[in-house]
C-alpha cells in the first residue's frame, strides 16, 4: 500500500468515530422526555439482572447420592473478653448489708384458733410421800448436843464367793431432847439435811443399855 492509500484509510477510520460520538450521546437528550412521562412502578425502574453476572456465579454441583454434603465451618465468635479488660465484681460485705436486704430465712407460720381457750387450772394431786428409809443401830456416842452417833452394822454374803462380810458406818442423827444414851439401841429415819453432816433424826429408842 502507498502512503497516500493509507493515510486515506485513516481519515475514513477518523470521520466514522467522529460521526459515532454524536449517537452516543442521544440518550443523554432523551432523558428529560422520560421525566415527563408518567411514574412508573418501582418494580421497573429497578435494573434487570445483568446475564453476565448470573453466568459468573458459580452453579452448585450436585452431591453425590451416596455422600453427605460437607458441613461448612462456623465463623468463630470473636473474643469479646480479650476485648474488654476482666475486672472481678465485688461483692458487698455482709456486715455492711442493710438489714432489709438480708437474706431472711422463711418459717412456716403455725395456724392460730380463731378463739382463745381460757386457762383452767386442774386441781394439784396430793403428793403421796414415798417410804422414808430406816436404820436400826446402837449409840455410840451423845457427847454433842441434840446430836447422837449411831453406829449400823450390815452383814452381807459376798457375790461370787458367798462369805458372810460384816461392816459398819456411822451416822449422824439429831435427838432434840437428848433421850439417847451411850450403847442404846436406836432406831433412826432419813430426813432433810440438818447441817453438814447430819440427815437423820432420831425416831425412838428400841432397847435402853444395861
Amino acid at each position: 500500500m502507498t502512503d497516500k492509500e493509507k493515510n486515506e484509510t485513516t481519515e475514513e477510520t477518523e470521520s466514522q468515530a467522529q460521526a459515532e460520538e454524536p449517537q452516543a450521546e442521544e440518550p443523554q437528550a432523551e432523558e428529560p422526555q422520560a421525566e415527563a412521562q408518567p411514574e412508573e412502578t418501582p418494580e421497573a425502574d429497578e435494573p434487570a439482572p445483568e446475564p453476565e453476572a448470573a453466568a459468573e456465579e458459580p452453579t452448585e454441583e450436585p452431591a453425590p447420592e451416596g455422600e453427605e454434603p460437607a458441613a461448612e465451618p462456623e465463623p468463630e465468635p470473636e473474643p469479646e473478653a480479650a476485648a474488654t479488660p476482666a475486672q472481678p465484681a465485688r461483692k458487698p460485705k455482709r456486715k455492711r448489708m442493710p438489714r432489709s436486704e438480708r437474706h431472711k430465712h422463711s418459717k412456716p407460720k403455725r395456724e392460730r384458733p380463731a378463739e382463745r381457750r381460757p386457762i383452767v387450772r386442774l386441781p394439784k394431786p396430793e403428793h403421796v410421800r414415798g417410804r422414808s428409809q430406816e436404820r436400826r443401830g446402837v449409840v455410840v456416842s451423845d457427847a454433842m448436843d441434840k446430836t447422837i452417833v449411831v453406829k449400823v452394822d450390815t452383814v452381807k454374803a459376798h457375790p461370787r464367793y458367798k462369805k458372810v462380810v460384816r461392816r459398819s458406818t456411822k451416822f449422824h442423827a439429831h435427838d432434840e431432847q437428848n433421850a439417847a444414851k451411850v450403847g442404846d439401841l436406836v432406831r433412826i429415819v432419813e430426813t432433810r439435811p440438818l447441817s453438814k453432816t447430819k440427815n437423820w433424826r432420831l425416831a425412838e429408842v428400841l432397847e435402853a443399855a444395861k
